[in-house]
């Protein structure tokens, strides 16, 4: 039996999985799992990435001694993670410091420098991203100007599973779907966008040729085999190196159906596929963005907050001593007054970390709502306000695309929380299907497949994942939201 190695790096956790078919349908084993964040350094927010590389070893080191142990043959291994984020390596292979986070406090500065010198109309309509301040491009011109030397001495840029895949494999190559979260490829051609990365004085010369998921890079590298255990002929294979890429790539829709997606975990990216990329004025109006897929398509989508706003929450009162895992938190927000407060999930002060509680706190006092107390309270705030942004999210795409979804697929860690699953059922008024909870490994591990000419096509590994995912949950539903509740969550996004 082959087995492909999905390596599988979110904002707050990282797992390497194993992935096979067996009989059509879409199997995994999860090998390995470690957490992770970001470090505070005098230079800034940073990914501490040796750490994150010395977990991915010893998973592969498990993965190796896990198939010989069931005489199964690892055949391939690629790697995705959350995006954005990114790396300069030198003319010699050597990283050029440690790579900053995406919530990195000095990007706001260099988004708005951005903003007065070309324009979000421009910068748009070129890129067909989404304008944040997180993207790519911002923190570029960060670096460039705080540290000149830095541009001068790379020789390639590389996002983060590039870099990952440059270690397994000695070969460095930028991937389309990670690439084109950066706000630095033209949406409409695939290539660099230059000529607005000239206008911003942002070096281009360390920028290579984008290669397409499902790209092999040769073989791991002999001193990977020798630590790992790993045969030294695992194929090193791009998959959609942006993780929701890859969840999307595993969601469980048949061909022709007409659904959207939601891959939730640490953010909330809810959109639609189509054929290309939509970069019209009320796309930048509604601020959706235009990622590249698998197989060619586009991912027309919102980045909303996510379950960020729960996981923040849960560390601050971790700090404070108190400790409950996810389970129990939503158990108490279930239990919570529905709709009692809501909350912005785009207001600027829940972007970055720290406090969460205190700044739902003063989300609440500044628009005159009752303020959360008891951790029930904080938590169903969150959910109920996740849900009514998504609802609000569903109906603006319809508008925009030209098109009526009536299904939600879930995908991702998020989709185990059913009271935000029937949440969403009841805001967004449509029917939601959870599942798979590890979309994004699997996605991973069946493009690898698929390059390696075991499926044939996208549509081939949506029907192994249905096939091996019998227990999708359908939520449809039950509790209809007043329009005085929708229409004061309107009312707070202005906030």
């Amino acid at each position: 039996m082959d087995v492909h190695l999905a390596i599988d790096l979110g904002a707050e956790s990282g797992r390497v999985i194993a992935v096979w078919l067996d009989g059509g349908a879409a199997t995994y084993h999860e090998l390995n799992r470690f957490g992770h964040r970001p470090v505070e350094l005098p230079s800034g927010l940073h990914w501490n990435i040796t750490q994150i590389w010395s977990e991915i070893v010893a998973g592969l080191r498990t993965a190796a001694a896990w198939a010989a142990s069931n005489q199964v043959t690892i055949v391939s291994v690629g790697a995705d993670t959350w995006g954005v984020d990114w790396a300069l390596v030198s003319s010699c292979g050597e990283l050029l410091g440690l790579p900053h986070a995406y919530r990195d406090p000095r990007n706001p500065t260099y988004f708005e420098q951005a903003m007065d010198q070309v324009g979000g109309e421009r910068i748009y309509r070129e890129t067909g991203i989404q304008l944040m301040p997180i993207n790519s491009l911002y923190s570029l011109m960060a670096s460039m100007q705080i540290s000149p030397g830095l541009g001068s001495n790379a020789a390639q840029m590389l996002f983060i599973p590039d870099l990952i895949h440059y270690w397994l494999s000695g070969v460095m190559a930028c991937e389309q779907t990670i690439a084109s979260t950066s706000q630095m490829l033209d949406s409409r051609t695939g290539r660099w966008a230059t000529e607005l990365l000239d206008a911003l004085k942002v070096p281009t010369h360390f920028l290579s040729e984008v290669v397409s998921a499902g790209t092999g890079l040769g073989c791991i590298r002999d001193s990977v085999a020798r630590t790992t255990g790993l045969s030294n002929d695992v194929l090193v294979i791009t998959p959609g190196s942006h993780d929701t890429a890859s969840a999307v790539a595993a969601m469980p829709a048949c061909e022709g159906d007409e659904v959207c997606f939601l891959s939730s975990g640490t953010w909330s990216l809810l959109g639609c596929e189509l054929p290309s990329s939509l970069a019209n004025e009320a796309a930048r109006a509604a601020n959706f963005t235009n990622e590249a897929g698998v197989g060619g398509t586009t991912r027309f989508l919102k980045n909303i907050a996510g379950l960020w706003l729960v996981q923040e929450c849960r560390r601050q009162w971790e700090i404070e001593g108190q400790t409950w895992d996810y389970p129990q938190l939503t158990e108490m927000a279930s239990e919570s007054e529905a709709y009692r407060t809501l909350i912005n999930p785009a207001w600027g002060p829940f972007q970055s970390p720290g406090d969460m509680p205190t700044k739902m706190v003063a989300f609440a006092e500044q628009t005159k709502q009752p303020v959360p107390k008891a951790p029930g309270e904080f938590i169903r705030c969150a959910l109920e306000s996740l849900a009514l942004a998504y609802g609000e999210t569903i109906d603006q795409m319809e508008t925009i695309v030209g098109k009526k979804f009536l299904t939600l697929h879930i995908v991702g860690g998020g989709c185990k929380n059913s009271l935000l699953n029937q949440l969403t059922a009841d805001c967004a008024k449509r029917t939601v299907i959870a599942g798979p909870a590890e979309a994004t490994a699997l996605g991973n591990g069946l493009v690898q497949a698929m390059s390696m000419h075991k499926l044939e096509s996208l549509s081939a590994v949506r029907a192994a994942v249905r096939a091996g995912t019998p227990d999708l949950e359908t939520y449809n539903p039950t509790t209809p939201v007043s329009p005085d509740i929708v229409s004061r969550f309107r009312s707070l996004l202005s906030v």
